[in-house]
């Protein structure tokens, strides 16, 4: 049996060549046909388990739906709601027949009453532990505000739903890039605090395209073999 890693493990970043292959990878996943195919309010309305999912959480109007349609190449293959903090409910997507996008409601909005937000906590912590195709969650983090008591409480939550997290820094084209380094290095170091987060935080924006082959290509070893 191969020893365990130590504690002062480092892993082997990958090389020019792997990375480059990772992001056509990625590429040819997301350049695949992506269909909105089911949508439920419900825990007793989820379609039947089948591909991996991926789902998208964050705040409202973080810009989950900027940046499934950014990823998947679409303008509004996912549409935001009118009404932010009012919506309840899942959206699927399927991605080549080989990976399923969730699109989850936002959370965190001002306005939205009381009941909707406990709702939220309720629906989304019964699909976060007891979907058993849930290879990852997408928590996207707005870079031009700073970290929301909701949004270490999202965290706390899928934490404790065991739920890998991965955290996804979007409208990054704004900040000047040494708010965006130490904006980045903050929640880097916040995640490390978290057994379930996914080690690479990334940077994104929908606007002009950064991160997004690099999130692309983070998900594609998720998906189905081709």
């Amino acid at each position: 049996m191969s020893p365990q890693p130590g504690p002062d493990f480092v892993p082997q970043a990958p090389s020019a060549d792997e990375r480059a292959q990772a992001i056509e990878t990625g590429r040819l996943l997301f350049a695949g046909q992506a269909r909105f195919f089911y949508a439920a309010q419900r825990i007793d309305q989820l379609p039947e388990p089948d591909l991996p999912e991926v789902a998208f959480a964050g705040r409202s109007n973080v810009g989950k739906s900027s940046l499934i349609n950014a990823l998947t190449g679409h303008r509004a293959l996912a549409r935001a709601s009118s009404e932010p903090g009012r919506t309840k409910q899942l959206n699927f997507f399927a991605l080549a027949e080989r990976l399923t996008l969730v699109d989850m409601p936002g959370y965190g909005y001002a306005k939205a009453n009381l009941a909707v937000k406990e709702d939220w906590q309720g629906l989304m912590f019964e699909f976060l532990r007891g979907r058993p195709t849930l290879r990852r969650v997408v928590l996207l983090l707005d870079s031009r505000i700073e970290l929301k008591a909701t949004d270490t409480e999202a965290m706390t939550l899928l934490n404790r739903a065991a739920v890998i997290f991965q955290i996804v820094l979007t409208k990054c084209d704004v900040p000047k890039p040494a708010i965006l380094a130490a904006k980045r290095a903050e929640v880097e170091a916040l995640a490390k605090t978290y057994a379930a987060a996914h080690p690479l935080v990334l940077a994104t924006s929908s606007s002009d395209g950064a991160g997004i082959a690099e999130l692309r290509a983070s998900l594609a070893e998720l998906a189905l073999s081709a």
